[in-house]
């Protein structure tokens, strides 16, 4: 029993520090209107590097919390803005300030490299 209350903790816990989940219908109001610095991950779920950056997005999304917007989006589920910002190889990370586009990282990269641009835009 004690178990399973440790498992059922661990999803409270890691639930609380994932990324924002992000679709078509709000990313104009989550990302491109949003006062803070935006970082949003374009994965899949097929995709191997993609599940290399999630942890680290995760992790991002509770160093920066106040600070900026983590998100991410699957671009199985969500083309549209994947298509509007070019995003033909996942994972792509994005950074929006002010509604525009200021970084791009394609493929894996270390946490370093996401901390550095969202320091950046700050």
């Amino acid at each position: 029993m004690s178990v399973e209350i440790n498992y059922i903790k661990f999803e409270l816990q890691k639930t609380n520090n994932m990324a924002l989940e992000l679709n078509d219908s709000i990313f104009e109001e989550k990302v491109l209107k949003s006062d803070k610095p935006v970082l949003v991950d374009f994965w899949a779920e097929w995709c191997g590097p993609c599940r290399m950056v999630g942890p680290i997005i995760d992790e991002l999304s509770k160093d920066f919390e106040g600070k900026a917007v983590v998100g991410k989006i699957d671009v199985d589920a969500n083309q549209e803005f994947a298509a509007k910002y070019g995003v033909r190889n996942i994972p792509t990370v994005l950074l929006f300030k002010d509604g525009e586009l200021v970084s791009r990282q394609v493929g894996v990269a270390p946490k370093k490299t996401y901390e550095d641009a969202i320091n950046a835009a700050l």
